[in-house]
């Protein structure tokens, strides 16, 4: 798994790299206002319908059935399957499409009704340049699924890079377009297209290709949909939470949409090299294991990749917690965003690092039902802690004032609930075993957490006394690292003996 696992890590750890790099380019071009407000509600809207189409359903729903196939030794089959599927995806996503484009102001208006009108008429243009972006990387999520069901996961990790790129190009042009926003705009839609093609040839190079066939209800397919559906109404549910989260932000302060964007990307930077690259990997490990009988061999697969995400994963959350301020100002307040915008993403960083762990284990918990063909435990458990995560900043916000700290905090403790009812079902039904190795990782674990927190509060407080000017926050950021990373390798040395490390290859 160790190798499988820094493949996937690798390439997405690339990936966030480049999309850090790109979200720096937004921040110094757009700054936080009215056109950067306007063009994440474009760039992210589609991502949402990606959320509930690509991802979060082709992979528990089409990934282990068609990853079983191929471990019986039926490619053919595995491939029929795969190109029905394929054909009936797009005839959905080509009416969606349609709908969409001639909806669009509607939408906006529904999503961000407290927006000006300059704003949403801004905002509806640059939808409608963003939007086909979802059909194009529906076809490209369906290989990467193909391609990790038979343990090729650098392509797969690797697709998201050519959107960074695409993006970081036109903002860089942006005097070429209207404005930036539409710059922006255009690179979403120029980066399907390159993921596209790239995807094409990664899956004809493994000899995977999906073509368009009739629209037959076989009862391969019929299953298929039954998971989907199940999965879709998870995966919708999903969605709802972060489109509530543009409701309430577009009542907010201009820029406070902007904010909960750039602190939830700095904390989506551990989870999405460290937290998905584990899910990614172990779901068609823990799927094929089953296949063939081997529970022992799932359970302690799943067990160490718990105890490697918390070890990975919490460490992050006590320096987003210890030192939200300096990570914000150090690495977006330059060009049109400003100190005060910086701030007001700290605080959102803050409460968002509160949730990471969870963020991560749900896929690690998820992956006992996904592996054994059940969606409805896992979409329940989803729907149940959605309801929660919007209760909860109905409260923060708008009963306790707390802006977009409320907003974060209620998506942070929404992904604990998911966690906790997850694991409650698992247990329940004694699909979900928690063996020894996990327990004894537990304490070492949570001391290298709290050592890097203290350390990077050392660091950068250190660096602040030492380093004045414009170059504070850089010395700090860069002081805060080096200690933390001292503390926490120091406790990881002391504890290997008990932390999940070199046996992730048995």
């Amino acid at each position: 798994m160790w190798r499988r696992l820094l493949s996937v890590s690798g390439f997405t750890l690339l990936s966030r790299i480049t999309g850090l790099i790109r979200d720096i380019s937004m921040a110094t071009i757009l700054g936080s206002g009215l056109m950067s407000d306007a063009f994440l509600f474009a760039f992210l809207f589609p991502n949402y319908f990606r959320a509930i189409f690509g991802e979060g359903t082709i992979n528990p729903a089409f990934l282990p059935r068609y990853a079983a196939l191929h471990a019986k030794g039926e490619h053919e089959a595995a491939s029929r399957f795969a190109d029905r599927i394929f054909s009936w995806q797009m005839a959905a996503q080509a009416l969606i499409l349609v709908v969409a484009m001639v909806a669009m102001p509607l939408l906006v208006q529904v999503f961000v009704p407290g927006y000006t009108p300059e704003q949403k008429a801004l905002t509806a243009s640059l939808a409608r340049i963003t939007f086909p972006y979802l059909i194009l990387t529906v076809v490209a999520i369906q290989l990467s699924a193909m391609l990790n069901a038979i343990e090729k996961f650098w392509a797969a990790a690797a697709w998201s890079n050519l959107l960074n790129l695409s993006m970081i190009a036109t903002l860089l042009t942006w005097h070429w377009f209207p404005s930036a926003a539409y710059a922006a705009a255009w690179g979403v839609t120029a980066g399907g297209v390159a993921q596209l093609v790239f995807m094409l040839w990664a899956g004809r190079q493994e000899g995977l290709h999906l073509r368009l066939v009739r629209l037959v209800w076989t009862p391969e397919v019929k299953e298929f949909f039954k998971a989907y559906g199940v999965v879709t109404f998870g995966a919708a549910s999903v969605v709802v939470a972060p489109l509530i989260d543009f409701f309430i932000a577009s009542y907010l302060a201009e820029g406070s949409r902007t904010a909960l964007y750039y602190a939830d990307r700095i904390n989506q930077l551990p989870l999405g090299v460290l937290g998905i690259a584990l899910g990614t990997v172990l779901l068609p490990e823990m799927s094929t294991r089953l296949a063939r009988g081997d529970r022992t061999g799932s359970d302690a697969a799943q067990n160490r990749s718990a105890a490697l995400t918390l070890l990975l994963t919490l460490p992050f959350a006590a320096a987003f917690i210890a030192i939200p301020g300096t990570i914000m100002r150090a690495i977006f307040a330059h060009g049109a965003f400003n100190a005060h915008a910086a701030s007001l993403a700290a605080l959102a960083l803050a409460a968002y690092g509160a949730g990471l762990p969870a963020m991560a284990l749900v896929r690690i918990v998820a992956s006992t039902f996904y592996a054994r063909h059940d969606t409805m435990t896992p979409a329940r458990a989803t729907v149940t802690a959605i309801v929660a995560n919007i209760a909860l900043k109905v409260l923060f916000v708008w009963g306790l004032h707390l802006g977009v700290v409320g907003v974060a905090l209620g998506t942070a403790l929404g992904a604990w609930i998911n966690v906790a009812i997850l694991t409650w079902s698992g247990k329940s039904q004694t699909l979900l075993a928690i063996e020894t190795a996990f327990v004894r990782a537990l304490p070492p674990v949570l001391l290298a957490a709290v050592a890097t927190g203290a350390g990077a509060w050392l660091g950068a407080r250190a660096a602040s006394l030492m380093v004045q000017g414009h170059l504070a926050d850089m010395a700090a950021l860069a002081a805060a690292i080096i200690c933390a990373g001292l503390f926490y390798g120091a406790v990881v040395l002391m504890f290997r003996s008990r932390l999940p490390l070199g046996r992730l290859a048995r």
